[in-house]
């Protein structure tokens, strides 16, 4: 008997797909030689709800598979990462005037790299992080870290020691909650009656509008707009008073929320205007959604055609980086090792294994120097402008960069 798939936020039987990638492994699975026999793969098929709009991926994985003690995002590896956290925090301080008599809580906080940056002035922080090891690298730092997942049970526990927050932020975190109404729900009893709450996530306009697929991986159970975003926090008892698009991951939203009986923050003409207009782009018609399949179909013969260029050329290819949004981007186009001997990466986490599914071995940056390929694919395509920045040697030898989203770009 087949189990009707229902939509995470409000109930509604998903019946429309938004686009299907085939099947894949769990995207931060590194892995070692040994665990190729028993690796694993699940569908990588995403819906859309014909009543909220939620663009979604059901839970094939559970996060406690994902989020684990040996997850291999450490957020500290990016320089554009922790300068674009320095400048929030710089931002919210200035805006808000949090001071040494407020609470800053983080939810999914993972090695520290933005809760150093409010400690450094002297406000009290608390971060809350699933997966050990990058909590345990953030308490190193001095950062005090809780080892959980984040809902309604862990804000209630919070609570009863009175460590209710004036600030609750998360950077990339709204996109890997498969319990969406738990997470949100839990800021609710959380937040102070005058607090704040900032939430980053990928906007699905860019990944719509830039093909960037690669990042639909079994870690983001959900791909929001403005307007589903504003539903479930008003479900809640949450207004958005404002938001603001910032260029990160390939372009995401900050949104600004609050209790809702709390008017002393009025809601922004950004908030009506950006609602506006996703609502005349299409974001509430399921024609919209169903057009998006034929662009990554597109993008990955486009893609193929460039390795197949490449190798009947002899030219060579590394990759660089070891991201998630690689590894969706390999597998489904089934790319492997006969097309792209290896990849590097400053992640030392990540070094000497292996990319899941398409077994790509992984080194250190200097590898790029031995074997000087003519061609580097480079795999977070949002970090392009610091990565050819880096690895600006490869001209020496008449090397090229690659891109393969939003097509393929050579530079």
């Amino acid at each position: 008997m087949n189990t009707i798939l229902k939509c995470r936020f409000c109930q509604t039987p998903l019946t429309q797909t938004f686009v299907d990638l085939g099947v894949s492994p769990v995207a931060n699975d590194y892995l070692k030689e040994a665990q190729f026999k028993d690796e694993k793969f699940y569908p990588l098929h995403t819906y859309v709800c014909n009543s909220c709009f939620l663009v979604q991926l059901p839970n094939v994985v559970e996060r406690e598979k994902i989020f684990n003690d040996k997850y291999a995002y450490f957020s500290s590896y990016s320089d554009s990462w922790l300068k674009h956290a320095k400048e929030y925090v710089d931002m919210m301080v200035n805006r808000f005037n949090f001071t040494s008599d407020s609470q800053i809580v983080e939810l999914a906080s993972n090695d520290g790299y933005l809760l150093q940056y409010f400690k450094e002035k002297n406000i009290p922080v608390l971060g809350i992080e699933p997966s050990a090891n990058t909590a345990e690298a953030a308490i190193k730092k001095g950062i005090p870290s809780i080892i959980k997942f984040f809902g309604a049970q862990t804000a209630k526990e919070l609570a009863s020691e009175n460590k209710y927050a004036d600030l609750i932020l998360g950077n990339n975190v709204f996109a890997h909650v498969p319990d969406v109404n738990d997470f949100v729900g839990g800021m609710k009893i959380l937040l102070k009656p005058t607090g704040i709450i900032t939430i980053e996530f990928p906007h699905l306009k860019n990944l719509i509008e830039h093909n960037e697929f690669d990042t639909i991986y079994h870690e983001h159970y959900s791909y929001y707009s403005f307007i589903t975003a504003e539903k479930i926090f008003a479900h809640h008892n949450l207004t958005l008073f404002d938001v603001e698009e910032v260029p990160t991951h390939g372009g995401s939203l900050r949104i600004y929320g609050r209790h809702t009986e709390n008017t002393s923050l009025p809601i922004t003409e950004r908030v009506n205007e950006l609602r506006v207009r996703e609502i005349n782009a299409g974001y509430t018609d399921l024609n919209f959604y169903s057009q998006f399949k034929e662009k990554v179909i597109n993008t990955k013969q486009k893609f193929l055609d460039f390795i197949k260029k490449a190798k009947t050329e002899g030219k060579t290819i590394a990759g660089y980086g070891a991201p998630a949004k690689g590894n969706t981007l390999l597998n489904y186009c089934t790319v492997g090792t006969e097309s792209i001997a290896y990849t590097v990466d400053r992640n030392i986490h990540k070094q000497n294994l292996f990319l899941p599914g398409t077994h790509i071995p992984i080194f250190a940056p200097d590898k790029i120097k031995e074997t000087k390929p003519d061609y580097v694919l480079i795999l977070p395509w949002n970090l392009k402008s610091e990565v050819s920045e880096q690895m600006s040697y490869i001209r020496e030898w008449g090397g090229k960069f690659v891109v393969a989203i939003p097509e393929v770009q050579i530079f």
